[in-house]
Formats: structure tokens, sequence, C-alpha cells
């Protein structure tokens, strides 16, 4: 891959980084030997960027404990000091210090400021954040500082002016570019020579899963060889401006296909056709796409159970893949996956209309409302029960009919 500049530090990223928020799992936790192989994997390929973030379950430890030996040296490593975390100034010192106590290193190459808006830094200010910041910099607990951004574009450039960043992160890509930062807010902090690093560039998966039928057969038209995702990709690593897209890529397939695309992805290389197309298909999935969530799963854990990218995610998709008729696909999705059936009751209805979910939305979504039009979609009267009468009676008996049937 042709490694992209960052003025302001002076280092050369590679234009795909590991995202470790979604590392493959194991009965919940990370699944610590196969993403140990997909991570060096990465490395060995070319990858010299790994982000993480203190609320990302136990992925610093994770990573603490396989960069190691030769491969410590071979990555710049970014994590995050979670805004939502900090009370007093007290609480940035011991976070940092933790964080370094589980990545096993005495200095952090990128640290960010985590989901910050205008709102969010003042308050995070009033608690002296910029002596901390110095201090650690002094300290050489920290090399380079940003944050990463999630707030409206109209705030962005002020943020931007308002400290000496290195680098930011924002989300971006090809259905989102004119939200946050978006296009004209990422040119500004690149014209200042700060880094650039993209989050959600598949937007949670959907820019990369099956599309409704008319932007399959645009793109299909365009280049039959060309998938969903790397159309996505090529997309936001086209812009000059760009340094770094994460991926939160947990399987050898994905990692190779997204290496791939960073390896014959150059700023500007896509055509004035290409981008057209994009274009085109962009405008067919926003007629389709009833929310705006990328499942990036910061609203959770809901005090009430639900599951609110899930739910969500299965409600687009309905209206995404056109899916009709009562027991269609999404809801029978429903009720595997959120409504109790396999016993994974996250269901929308469960919803009680606390709130603790808005201020953490990137997105800023009336999730309360948004679920209200889930549970309108999918649920019904006596739910409950009927979902029980399908567990004790109506696997059992399905079951029993298979087995005879098989036999």
């Amino acid at each position: 891959m042709q490694n992209r500049l960052i003025k302001k530090t002076g280092d050369e990223i590679s234009p795909l980084g590991f995202g470790a928020m979604r590392l493959p799992l194991k009965n919940g936790k990370v699944d610590r030997e196969l993403a140990r192989k997909q991570i060096y994997h990465a490395i060995d390929n070319g990858i010299n960027f790994i982000d993480t973030a203190y609320l990302y379950g136990d992925s610093e430890t994770f990573l603490g404990e396989i960069l190691q030996g030769d491969y410590r040296d071979k990555v710049k490593l970014c994590t995050k000091l979670p805004a939502i975390n900090i009370r007093k100034y007290e609480d940035m010192e011991n976070i940092l210090d933790e964080q370094l106590k589980r990545l096993q290193r005495d200095s952090i190459d990128y640290y960010l400021i985590h989901a910050v808006d205008l709102k969010t830094i003042n308050r995070l200010l009033k608690r002296d954040l910029l002596k901390f910041i110095s201090k650690a910099k002094a300290d050489g607990k920290i090399k380079h500082v940003g944050f990463s951004y999630h707030g409206p574009k109209e705030e962005f450039e002020l943020l931007v002016d308002g400290y000496d960043w290195d680098v930011v992160m924002v989300q971006y890509n090809y259905f989102d570019d004119n939200v946050q930062a978006s296009t004209e807010g990422i040119e500004y902090a690149a014209s200042k020579g700060i880094g650039i690093f993209v989050m959600e560039p598949l937007k949670g998966g959907i820019l990369a899963g099956k599309m409704p039928s008319e932007a399959e057969e645009v793109f299909r038209k365009a280049n039959p060889n060309k998938s969903n995702a790397q159309w996505a990709l090529e997309w936001v690593l086209n812009n000059r401006n760009v340094t770094c897209v994460l991926s939160g890529m947990n399987s050898f397939e994905q990692i190779d296909e997204n290496i791939a695309i960073a390896e014959k992805t150059t700023p500007l290389s896509l055509s004035f056709e290409e981008m057209e197309t994009i274009e085109y298909v962009k405008r067919v999935i926003r007629n389709s796409l009833k929310i705006n969530c990328s499942t990036c799963g910061y609203c959770m854990p809901c005090p009430q159970g639900v599951n609110i990218p899930e739910c969500m995610k299965i409600y687009n998709e309905k209206y995404l893949f056109e899916h009709k008729g009562l027991f269609n696909q999404s809801f029978m999705d429903y009720y595997q996956y959120v409504g109790g059936i396999m016993g994974n009751e996250g269901n929308a209805g469960k919803c009680n209309g606390c709130g603790k979910c808005l201020r953490k939305c990137p997105q800023k979504l009336d999730i309360i409302e948004e679920l209200k039009k889930v549970k309108k979609e999918f649920e019904f009267p006596g739910m409950k029960y009927g979902l029980i009468f399908v567990r004790v009676i109506g696997f059992p008996v399905y079951r029993t009919v298979v087995k005879l049937l098989n036999r």
C-alpha cells in the first residue's frame, strides 16, 4: 500500500487501518487466538495503524498482550479518552495511566478525545482538558493528540480551530458525506496539516451488504467484478484529504479484500463515471433507508435490554430489500434475533423511554421515537405469550417432525 503522510506529525500511515472495535468473539469475549492471527496477518501485509478505545471491551488489554516483540514497533497505536466517563480532572489522568498499563506501553502514539461535540469539549475544558493534554505530552505519555467527532457539521471547524490538534477521526462514507464533519470540514482540517482518520466507511456494513435491487443493478452494470464494499472503500480512499480508512475487520477474507482495495486506490483515482455511479446508488439507498443508523453500538447497553442497533438494522433491511408479506424475512429475523424465540429478548417494545441512549448516539437520532416505529412494524398484542408458546411447544414439535422426516 502507498502510505499517506500526516503533515503535522511526519508519520506515514497505511491508507487502511485496523479498527479493533469488532474483533472476532468467542463466548462473548475476544477470540484471542483468532484475533491475534488476523492482526498479525494484517500487519504482515502492510497495515501499520491500529485503533482501539477504552470503551471497546478488553480490546486494549488484548492489543497490549499481542503487540510485543517485532510487532511492537511495526504499528502506530491509537486509543481514546472516554469523554463520557470524565467527571473531574483526576479521571483523565487515572484513565490514561490505566490505558498505558493495559497496552503495556510507556507512551501512546495517537490519543484521541472520544466521541465529542462542542458541548462535550466545553465540559471537558472546564475540567482542565488542555492542562491534562499538555502534562501528558510533557511526561511522554502521549505523542500526538486529536479527537473523534460526533457532532453537527456546523461545529466541526470550531473544534478544529480550538486547539493545535494533530489528527481528527470522523465518520465518512458516500452516504454520509454531508453529515458530522462533511467533505468540506475534512478539507478544512486537512488544509491545516491535520491527519484525517475515517470511521464507518461502510456505514456499519450497510454499504457492503446486499443493496436494493435497483442499486445492485446499477453497480453490476457499471462493473460486475466490483463488490459493494469495494465501491464504498474506493470512494473514501479516492479523497486526497483522507489519511487512513479504519475498518473493523474480523475475518481473513475481509482483511485481504480491503488490503487489495487499498493497494490500488490512490487519491483521485476514480473516474467521473464511477463517481456518478456511486452518487446514483446513494440516491437509491436514501429513498429506501428508514433510520440513519450505522449500528456503531455507542447507544448500548440499554438498561431495559433493548438491542437497539439490531432492531434498527432489521427494520432498515425490511425496506432496503423490499421484504413483503406477513411472515417475511425481516419479520422472522426480528423474532429470531431480538424477539425472544432464541432467548435473545431485546425487542423494541421493552423501551421505557428513559432516554439514556439519546446523548450517546453519534447520529443524534431520536432513538425512542425510532424504536416506536420498529415496535409498530413487528410487534403485536400478546406477543410475549405467543413467543412462550413457540419456545415451549412450537420448537419441540418442529424438531421432532424434522427428526422423523430425516430417519
